[in-house]
């Protein structure tokens, strides 16, 4: 069993994507179920975890659609507006869908690093944790000491931490990123994606950039609190799906079974609740 738990898609002309600009020429075009299953295929993929790139409800919906279209769509990661006096009724709306799993704010956009931990927020965490959704921690290194507090704040809060909290890997930045996540690990049940990292690292990447990152979440977060994800296909600024998919055998050679499927698969099974493909 492998599930890649981070993958998006996107239809230019439905207009909400603010941060998919022309400078971003690679990605900057339509990518849907098409583009994706062939990869798929070729590594064994079984199902997927389809996360939102446009912070609209509008785009939730349309992520909902494919997935009940493309079975091998297992769970959707959707938006709110966790700001809206409506918060916990809509949160309540989604998590009644069947394949919404989770819900990630678009945190590394906001400018106030200090906006999760913001009293008015409190009934959408409330209603996450009342509706059993994922809250997918969508964060920068300087976000990591208010993320733990937010865990602390909200017992029962489920968090994946997107992409290891996207490391400067480029510039060799380290050691404040190491002992926040540690902290992390070490006081929260939070999990973390293996995922996005090629495109933090420096072009052309090497994959023993990325080792002591990777490394450091495997002492720390330890097999079972680690989830595999491609971030496809945002990973193509960097790195093809089969590049990362190497550099991932690569980083996980020491892991072996059955530790190695669980971050492959089984985790992301777990701790989303997805239905077995």
């Amino acid at each position: 069993m492998r599930i890649d738990a981070h993958q998006h898609f996107w239809e230019m002309s439905r207009g909400d994507y603010d941060w998919l600009t022309p400078d971003l020429a690679p990605i900057f075009r339509d990518f849907g179920a098409e583009d994706l299953w062939p990869h798929l295929q070729a590594r064994g993929i079984d199902g997927t975890v389809l996360v939102q790139a446009a912070p609209t409800l509008a785009e939730t919906e349309y992520m909902l659609g494919l997935a009940e279209k493309h079975a091998f769509v297992l769970g959707v990661v959707g938006w709110a507006d966790f700001e809206s006096p409506n918060a916990p009724d809509t949160i309540k709306a989604l998590a009644a869908r069947p394949k919404l799993v989770g819900l990630r704010p678009m945190i590394q956009d906001i400018d106030d690093v200090d906006w999760m931990l913001r009293p008015s927020l409190g009934p959408a965490f409330a209603a996450m944790v009342a509706h059993d959704l994922v809250f997918d921690a969508l964060t920068l290194p300087r976000h990591l000491p208010n993320l733990r507090r937010l865990i602390d704040r909200y017992p029962g809060l489920r968090a994946v931490i997107d992409h290891g909290s996207k490391p400067e890997i480029r510039h060799g930045a380290f050691e404040t990123w190491a002992a926040d996540m540690a902290a992390i690990a070490a006081e929260t049940d939070a999990v973390v994606k293996m995922s996005g990292l090629v495109t933090e690292a420096a072009k052309p990447w090497q994959v023993d950039d990325m080792r002591p990152y990777t490394d450091h979440l495997l002492e720390h977060f330890g097999p079972a609190r680690i989830l595999w994800g491609s971030d496809w296909p945002v990973c193509t600024l960097a790195a093809t799906y089969e590049a990362w998919c190497q550099a991932t055998d690569s980083l996980l050679g020491g892991v072996a079974d059955p530790d190695l499927s669980a971050i492959l698969g089984r985790n992301a099974l777990s701790i989303y609740k997805l239905a077995r493909p």
